[in-house]
């Protein structure tokens, strides 16, 4: 038989998939791994012993089991595609010390990369209600004829564990609404892979990109302290990973937990490269709420029957808008309101009386979302993976780049029923949009049935109550209502007072059609958007590199405007030359200076909600209202004491949002519209923040993998 040595992490199943190691097992344990079914088929076909026997000899130190007791504990192979350790599919027992068999209801063989965990319960616990009755050992990858454990690296440590992820882009087949095509994905998920991480933990992910095109990942809403070079959009922190190549993604969380999400960060690759990131409170860290049976991710996403790099190649070609998507999704599947596609919807199957926190986030490409639960309300309790005073809602509003944990309270008793959860766009612009609703089902277990036999499907089905898609108010009441814990444990630190005030106009506008072509923009324009009405023009080269290396000639110049170079009538008339400017200029701002900036929608060609994000920072959202505004008076009504901190932010229609920030975070940060169509049209810009004087208050060099140009 041949042997390999592997670690055994025992890691607190209190935390999820696996996230806290509190000790390893001793004395030695040989665990020998025997596919049965592979097993039986052998033994039918060929009438002599399985020849797939592997041994693996596990070195093991004790924290927290007694050398002296030998303690029955029992494998059990998890389902990975829930967070919470209570699905799996196979188990056996382990003696400390002994050489056991492990059989599977599926062979070993057939369990795919990366989809299953381990989980190692200790007997002695059962019935004792101690919370540590069940230990997860970190994430096992399986496969026909080795077992691999996390590597050295992943070791806990006081100040947080090393997370390892490798994402390889490829493509992979996938049928939506009658058709197949070919998308791009992370390890062949469709959505993507989650990263689950504590705060304070260190996350490095490996990304190798087998694509056609160029890549890049960003981390959307990681602080990335002191680690820009991770932040990921394309010619502003990194040239792209080219087809064939990889980059490691390494960067720590710091001050956050909650949700946030991942995604490509060039052209329009994003619309189906994401995938959800879990960052749980530090090891004994209680949530500010109680403690939800299971947790369950809802991303909201777009598909398109087309190829979307086509889609926005024509649309900045013709100038015109490009096509809308032809459904949304959650969880990468459109639902039973959809041609096709009653066999792909998503079912939040619950227990009533039970408590869940949904973590929504909205992935979509265009479209700001409204959501709501049919006879239910939920409870807002954490926003951008900052939490907030928890409040109830009917009706979620949440824009491209957000992400809102929800508590959802089950009935105390069977309903009877089932449950649409639905969202539809959010749309205050001219332009087309796609108006059509994604739905998903909530579906109560019978009492005292099995898991899965306790589902009726024919009971009756309540469809939930949508605002209309151009319900200002509506979005306005739910925004209105988030506001920081602003607590001794979680605290609002707002700055008191401002160093420099911005006041940017966001907004859409127009650039000439080129001679000897038909243009499909406005009075045969081609469509533009702009931050103070200039429209961003992407470099060749890095921002942050050519920063770094003091090599910014030709690549950009330390020259944003201010505030608007020709003021008008914001919202009133708009003016009739909508001609734009084009550039690559930035902002500079010394570390440590703390930031007020207004964002004011305009009525060029059609006020419209604009969700800004602002990449390496949390902002405090300290005033918003309707129509111009005005410095004489709306900073006094400004919330200075619990404004919402987050990364993403909509500019309501025909109104404005002010906001404020300490540039504590070295670097050059993005900062765009999440509707993709606008931020390809040139609604973007970025900040560049100085080192300071201290070590720790310094951009450290770039890795040696950075992707070159």
């Amino acid at each position: 038989m041949s042997k390999g040595e592997l670690e055994v992490l025992l890691v607190d199943a209190e935390g999820l998939a696996g996230a806290d190691v509190i000790g390893k097992i001793d004395p030695y344990v040989v665990i020998q791994y025997r596919d049965q079914e592979r097993q039986s088929r052998i033994a039918r076909n060929q009438g002599r012993n399985p020849i797939w026997n592997q041994t693996l000899k596990f070195p093991v130190y004790s924290s927290g089991i007694n050398n002296h007791i030998q303690h029955k504990l029992t494998l059990r192979i998890m389902d990975y595609d829930t967070i919470t350790a209570d699905d799996f599919v196979g188990q056996a027992t382990i003696h400390v010390g002994e050489v056991i068999a492990l059989g599977t209801e599926k062979g070993i063989a057939e369990l795919p990369p990366t989809k299953y965990r381990v989980v190692l319960e200790d007997k002695r616990y059962h019935g004792t209600g101690m919370a540590s009755s069940v230990l997860l050992m970190g994430a096992l990858f399986l496969s026909s004829m080795a077992v691999f454990a996390f590597p050295n690296e992943a070791r806990a440590k006081h100040t947080g564990t090393t997370r390892h992820y490798s994402f390889d882009i490829r493509v992979a087949n996938v049928s939506r609404l009658c058709a197949t095509k070919s998308i791009l994905t992370v390890n062949g998920e469709f959505p993507g892979p989650r990263i689950v991480a504590r705060e304070g933990d260190r996350v490095v992910v490996k990304v190798t990109n087998h694509a056609q095109y160029n890549v890049t990942v960003h981390w959307h809403g990681v602080r990335q302290l002191r680690s820009g070079w991770a932040d990921g959009p394309a010619y502003v922190t990194q040239c792209p990973i080219q087809t064939g190549r990889n980059y490691v993604y390494n960067f720590t969380v710091v001050g956050q937990r909650g949700t946030l999400f991942w995604h490509a960060h060039i052209s329009w690759l994003r619309t189906t490269l994401y995938g959800p990131i879990i960052i749980l409170p530090k090891l004994g860290v209680p949530y500010p709420f109680a403690k939800p049976y299971k947790e369950v991710p809802i991303i909201f996403g777009e598909w398109w029957n087309a190829d979307t790099e086509a889609v926005i190649s024509q649309a900045l070609q013709t100038g015109g808008g490009p096509n809308v998507s032809d459904a949304h999704t959650i969880n990468g599947l459109p639902g039973p309101l959809y041609n096709c596609s009653a066999k792909d919807t998503f079912k939040l199957k619950v227990k009533p009386g039970k408590t869940y926190l949904l973590r929504l986030i909205n992935a979509a490409v265009n479209d700001e979302l409204f959501f709501s639960i049919a006879n239910h309300s939920v409870t807002v309790v954490d926003v951008d993976a900052v939490y907030v005073k928890p409040f109830d809602a009917e009706t979620i509003l949440i824009s491209p780049g957000q992400t809102t944990n929800v508590l959802l309270h089950a009935k105390p008793t069977y309903p009877n029923a089932t449950f649409f959860m639905m969202a539809r766009p959010y749309a205050t612009g001219s332009g087309t949009f796609d108006n059509s609703t994604v739905a998903a089902v909530l579906e109560y277990q019978k009492p005292h049935s099995s898991s899965a036999a306790g589902f009726d499907k024919n009971l009756p089905l309540h469809k939930p109550t949508l605002p209309a898609f151009n319900d200002t108010s509506a979005a306005a009441n739910f925004t209105g209502k988030l506001r920081s814990m602003a607590s001794a444990l979680f605290p609002a630190n707002v700055p008191q007072t401002v160093d420099r005030r911005f006041f940017f106009t966001v907004g859409l506008g127009t650039r000439p059609c080129p001679k000897n072509q038909t243009c499909q923009g406005p009075n045969g324009t081609k469509f533009a958007a702009t931050v103070n009405n200039i429209s961003f023009v992407s470099p060749t080269t890095a921002l942050l590199q050519a920063h770094f290396t003091g090599k910014s000639n030709g690549v950009y110049t330390p020259d944003f405007p201010v505030v608007p170079l020709m003021p008008f009538n914001y919202t009133g008339t708009p003016p009739n030359n909508t001609m734009v400017s084009n550039g690559t200029k930035l902002v500079v701002l010394p570390f440590n200076t703390s930031v007020e900036l207004v964002m004011q929608d305009t009525s060029v060609l059609g006020a419209e909600s604009h969700p800004l994000h602002l990449h390496g920072y949390n902002f405090f959202v300290v005033g918003q209202g309707f129509g111009n505004y005005d410095p004489a008076n709306d900073p006094a009504k400004f919330n200075l004491v619990d404004p919402v901190e987050r990364n993403t932010i909509g500019v309501p229609a025909g109104g404005w949002v002010a906001i404020r920030f300490l540039a504590d975070n070295p670097g050059v940060w993005f900062m765009h519209c999440h509707i993709e169509a606008h931020m390809s049209w040139g609604l973007r810009m970025a900040w560049l923040v100085l080192n300071g004087r201290l070590p720790n208050q310094k951009l450290p060099p770039p890795p040696s993998d950075l992707p070159k140009c």
